[in-house]
């Protein structure tokens, strides 16, 4: 099976998560970090879409500038998040994986269960 992790080092979760895909026999994975390689609008609304989440309920507040950027407002778009977290890679909840059977942001790490 093939598995893509989007991760940040930098995160707790996320090297959970990481760890589980690598102690997953079987996996063939792929490792985006997303710091280095910031996303792109077509990969972001495909993860969302895939998750089944917008962009306000994938946006990290917690250790950004999301705040300050306004982004927790209501009035702001899905399409105005977006072009943020295009910008600020760091705006984006943390880690998503994809696989064939689907997308899920795996926060908490258990969500990552039935994409294996």
């Amino acid at each position: 099976m093939k598995a893509t992790i989007w991760h940040n080092p930098g995160c707790g979760t996320s090297r959970g998560v990481l760890e589980a895909l690598q102690n997953t026999r079987g996996i063939d994975l792929t490792v985006i970090e997303y710091k280095k390689h910031p996303f792109d609008r077509t990969t972001l609304e495909r993860l969302f879409t895939g998750a089944g989440l917008s962009a306000r309920e994938a946006l990290r507040v917690q250790g950004t500038e999301a705040e300050a950027l306004g982004l927790t407002d209501i009035s702001v778009t899905d399409a105005a998040i977006l072009e943020h977290m295009m910008k600020d890679s760091m705006l984006v909840q943390r880690p998503f994986v994809e696989t064939e059977n689907g997308v899920r942001l795996c926060r908490p790490q258990d969500r990552l269960t039935d994409l294996l």
